[in-house]
């Protein structure tokens, strides 16, 4: 599997596959590039290029004070570079659209548009505390189907999800091991997100702001607990030329192959093209 080596020594995988536009996807917290397997059969004529962060999925773990927005935005950009793009679009899932705007604040010649996955300059306090009380770790179920049932049951706010989907999202989630399930992401990363300075700023407006000029798509799920309806309308107001849709029956995060969520995006990269 291919993965390139960081300016500071780690290797990190990532996936490159089809041709024509470039579309970087950077993935949820604690999440790797399969976040787009489902999306990833809609996109036509598109380069889809996933990277996995350093301490999740395929990619080596390293210093957990690397486990930064920064850290990782800059491996972003090492990977374009590796693969010799001078620019590519971004799909942004949560961390990966908060890597995404700072991206446009420090090295914007780099994109060519963005688009956020139920994420903004804003996080709900509510919904981040749900990732704090689970963030590195292991759940207390003992196989990937009790895991699987309990999804289906305790995650209310996504309506209508298949048995298959849940089994397939757990699994991306946990491994099963004689103890019992295991995260497959460095559990480490709870230090690095709960520790001093490793929270995302105070105020993350300059940096949505700072993609004015860019094809911009932002979806949200309408029953999301980390992008509030508020901070969604405060986005389209400062972006009104953005493409912003809501997606039925979801929380924190649409899968992206939703019906509303596959418009959005086909809309999006018609304007990049």
């Amino acid at each position: 599997m291919p993965h390139f080596t960081t300016s500071d020594g780690l290797s990190l995988h990532y996936t490159d596959e089809g041709t024509g536009l470039p579309l970087l996807c950077l993935s949820g917290l604690t999440r790797d590039g399969r976040d787009f397997d489902y999306v990833a059969p809609h996109l036509e004529q598109v380069r889809l290029i996933r990277m996995d962060y350093r301490g999740r999925g395929q990619s080596e773990w390293g210093d957990h004070g690397q486990y930064t927005v920064p850290v990782e935005a800059r491996d972003a950009l090492e990977l374009l570079d590796h693969l010799g793009l001078e620019s590519a679009a971004v799909l942004g899932t949560s961390r990966g659209g908060l890597i995404a705007m700072l991206l446009a604040a420090t090295a914007k010649e780099r994109l060519t548009g963005v688009a956020l996955n139920d994420i903004g300059p804003e996080i709900a306090p509510a919904g981040l505390a749900v990732i704090e009380a689970y963030l590195g770790r292991n759940p207390a179920f003992g196989t990937l189907e009790e895991a699987a049932v309990a999804f289906s049951t305790l995650l209310t706010q996504f309506e209508g999800v298949p048995m298959t989907r849940w089994r397939a999202e757990v699994g991306k989630f946990f491994r099963e091991t004689p103890d019992g399930l295991e995260i497959v992401y460095d559990p480490r990363l709870r230090d690095a997100v709960l520790g001093d300075g490793a929270q995302p700023a105070s105020d993350m407006w300059p940096l949505f702001d700072a993609l004015k000029g860019l094809p911009l798509c932002a979806i949200r799920g309408a029953n999301s607990d980390l992008l509030t309806p508020g901070t969604f309308a405060e986005m389209q107001h400062r972006r009104p030329d953005m493409i912003a849709v809501e997606v039925p029956g979801r929380g924190h995060i649409p899968y992206l192959d939703e019906p509303e969520a596959l418009d959005a995006l086909t809309r999006w990269l018609a304007m990049l093209r």
